[in-house]
């Protein structure tokens, strides 16, 4: 999929819908320990065009506040992990697995790959991260203080 192409996705239940475009071509993961524990297992991620996402449903949508810089979105009806959005610079990512047509999606990049639990592995050649990479590109961006 290339960056600009529309988005749209849901809930398991279909209480809370999305429409977005992409700002990457690809789907990223994440392997950190909170996205292992929200996603139960790595949370792979479209990250959205800043200000694109339109959501619908948004009274069925659960709001925790993982960290000082982010947030982690979801269905209060069904559970379904959804968003992973920043408190700072507008970066939202809605979870592959909510997409309705992830048919051209590729996996592009991971990230935390230090925090990966040992039982998979994801085939082919991409960009990988540590979380202390990532996070000093996120400075770098000024998405932290």
């Amino acid at each position: 999929m290339a960056v600009g192409s529309a988005i749209s996705g849901r809930c398991l239940c279909g209480k809370v819908t999305f429409n977005a475009r992409m700002a990457k071509s690809g789907a990223g993961v994440c392997h950190c320990g909170m996205c292992q524990r929200w996603a139960a297992g790595p949370f792979l991620g479209v990250e959205c065009a800043r200000g694109s996402l339109e959501v619908s449903g948004g009274n069925h949508l659960g709001d925790y506040k993982s960290s000082a810089w982010a947030s982690r979105q979801f269905c209060t009806s069904c559970g379904s992990a959804l968003f992973w959005r920043s408190r700072v610079g507008g970066i939202d990512v809605v979870s592959a697995g909510a997409l309705d047509d992830k048919s051209a999606l590729q996996l592009t990049h991971e990230i935390f790959i230090e925090a990966k639990p040992a039982y998979y592995e994801f085939a082919g050649t991409r960009k990988r991260m540590t979380g202390t990479e990532f996070l000093a590109a996120f400075v770098k961006q000024k998405f932290l203080s």
